[in-house]
């Protein structure tokens, strides 16, 4: 299933915070998706681009990126940050007109907002034939896991986690995960492959507090207890925190 709605479409209340303290992505990311294509791509449909973070690493390599997003806020945003060739389109991934087909279709931490149903005929009919579809995202985690624990049990009392859970179930050990599970039962794509971009950050601890300000688990609390969480979050945490950012990359071909 799709994550909730009000999870969904929670993030342009921050948009500006988004924009803020969400990591950008690595030229790294590019290499090894054009490395996949074979050839860097010259068009793109970008799912869900958020306020661009993804839409500029991509359009800074030369691909004509189109940028969707059912947010007007964050697609706001966007539009600030990005290169003037970038088009931008407001809709979801499901209401998207007919278009392209484009060489690559792109999710940035945004495919499991969409639907199940249709997802994958739906990426297939906006590629060409043999064009790929690239997905691409993962936690930016506490790296101590001592300093992980402490951060979770001042939390627990109001949030059992913030995680997005895996749409399929499958299990955070499991060799393939998410969306690479489906991509795997799917007749549309073939060449199924999984890789993992390294990356190390850190952050002042009011920085922190400003990421976690953007995830989805903690825009959907009330106000005062997002506050009270934060406070007690605060309370444990260093002056500055080491983070693994690690980008799990999945990439399939139109059959």
């Amino acid at each position: 299933m799709a994550e909730p709605p009000e999870r969904a479409l929670s993030f342009g209340t921050v948009a500006e915070a988004y924009e803020r303290y969400r990591p950008g992505y690595p030229a790294a990311l590019f290499d090894l998706v054009a490395g996949y294509a074979g050839r860097p791509p010259r068009t793109a449909l970008e799912i869900g681009a958020g306020t661009g973070k993804a839409t500029r690493l991509f359009a800074g390599h030369g691909v004509a990126v189109t940028a969707t997003e059912p947010d007007g806020a964050m697609l706001a945003e966007l539009r600030r940050h990005v290169p003037a060739g970038v088009r931008t389109v407001c809709s979801t991934f499901e209401e998207l007109p007919p278009d392209g087909p484009y060489d690559l279709v792109y999710a940035a931490a945004a495919l499991h907002w969409t639907e199940p149903s249709g997802r994958w005929r739906r990426a297939a009919e906006l590629l060409r034939p043999g064009g790929v579809f690239a997905c691409f995202g993962g936690p930016v985690a506490l790296a101590d896991p001592a300093l992980a624990e402490a951060v979770r049990a001042a939390r627990a009392p109001f949030l059992a986690s913030d995680d997005v859970p895996s749409p399929d179930g499958t299990p955070a050990r499991a060799r393939m995960q998410w969306p690479g599970t489906e991509l795997l039962r799917s007749e549309s794509f073939g060449d199924v492959r999984q890789a993992v971009v390294e990356r190390a950050l850190t952050m002042g601890a009011a920085e922190y507090l400003g990421h976690l300000a953007t995830v989805s688990a903690y825009l959907v609390l009330p106000a005062d207890t997002r506050a009270e969480v934060f406070r007690r979050i605060l309370a444990v945490l260093p002056e500055r925190v080491e983070l693994d950012a690690d980008i799990t990359v999945h990439l399939a071909r139109r059959r």
